[in-house]
């Protein structure tokens, strides 16, 4: 097994060396490949030295799987070279998510999909993969009719200049920007760009995404993406309307057993899900389950993940692993 890392350097990259060690995720040869600031640098990765790498460089030395987080131009330019060599790309960038010729996986719902001759392989957006974590064993039973989504999500999302740019502004000093505005004390609607429709492409990746994931194009989705001045993780109040009548017992049942969710629900004692809880974990933290009580069959939950983990890093491994494990690599 020859593993090649595609933007080793950057927040998710590293994220994802942190993985496949946790995992123990088991391979030959490594390759760290980064930009060309990078290349001839050393990384140490479990008490060995690698140099860092370009990418005609990681395509010469034909990796048999190679996990991306460059971002999407360099993913649409450089994937279908790996692709050609026999390689099999698992993407972090939104590049082929949408693309009716690629799949678009959460291994703990859909895997089962991927075939042999699947050579570029997405990864979903980080807020997408943990809300339908929580929705894909409910709409198996009740059906999901629509969904009113609000995020609250972490400035990790954004990479190490976001991050650098709140510690910056509470230490009060002067630094590069990466957002329009201030972040530390406050609160900003604005994730990605805006589109014609008033959405960005944060809210109508969650929209599009959900819909292909859970394999139901008639589920009606509205969401509105916000970044807050935190680190650890993304936040989610989901309000779900089902087109069967549920029980309230039984939907905490249902997410107990949940493969990779982790439920969080006892108000009493002040336990639910938060991002500095999260932090670092693989699981999704689900909690506040509560019936809306303005609508038949509406339920309102919250939903946290470390959105480098399972919203990036940990999927993109677990992707690897199944590949490894259904003998889908050659």
């Amino acid at each position: 097994m020859k593993l090649a890392i595609v933007g080793a350097t950057g927040l998710v990259g590293q994220e994802v060396l942190q993985v496949i060690e946790e995992r123990n995720f088991e391979f030959d040869q490594l390759f760290l490949v980064a930009s060309a600031k990078s290349v001839g640098k050393t990384q140490t990765f479990k008490g060995k030295s690698y140099k860092i790498i370009g990418m005609e460089d990681a395509i010469a030395s034909k990796p048999d799987i190679a996990i991306f987080s460059a971002g999407g131009s360099t993913s649409l330019e450089w994937a279908p070279k790996f692709a050609e060599i026999g390689c099999i790309v698992v993407d972090n960038s939104s590049a082929w998510r949408m693309s009716p010729d690629h799949k678009l996986i959460v291994p703990e719902i859909n895997a089962e999909v991927l075939r042999i001759d699947d050579r570029i392989i997405a990864n979903p957006n980080c807020s997408t993969i943990q809300m339908v974590m929580a929705l894909a064993p409910l709409h198996k039973k009740y059906g999901v009719k629509r969904l009113v989504i609000s995020t609250y999500q972490s400035v990790t999302g954004t990479g190490k200049a976001a991050v650098d740019q709140l510690m910056n502004e509470r230490n009060g000093v002067e630094g590069e920007k990466v957002y329009p505005h201030k972040i530390d004390m406050n609160v900003l609607p604005h994730i990605d760009v805006f589109l014609d429709n008033g959405y960005t492409k944060e809210e109508m990746k969650m929209v599009n995404e959900t819909r292909k994931i859970l394999g139901d194009d008639s589920i009606a989705i509205t969401a509105t993406a916000v970044r807050l001045p935190v680190m650890g993780g993304h936040s989610e109040s989901i309000n779900v309307e089902f087109h069967n009548e549920f029980d309230l017992e039984e939907v905490k049942e249902l997410l107990n057993h949940a493969p990779g969710v982790v439920l969080q629900d006892d108000v009493k004692n002040a336990v639910y899900p938060m991002p500095l809880n999260a932090h670092r974990k693989d699981e999704v933290f689900v909690g506040r389950l509560r019936r809306d009580e303005s609508q038949p069959n509406a339920l309102n939950m919250w939903v946290v993940a470390d959105n480098l983990r399972k919203g990036a890093a940990t999927n993109a491994v677990q992707i690897a692993e199944f590949l490894a494990a259904n003998n889908l690599v050659y």
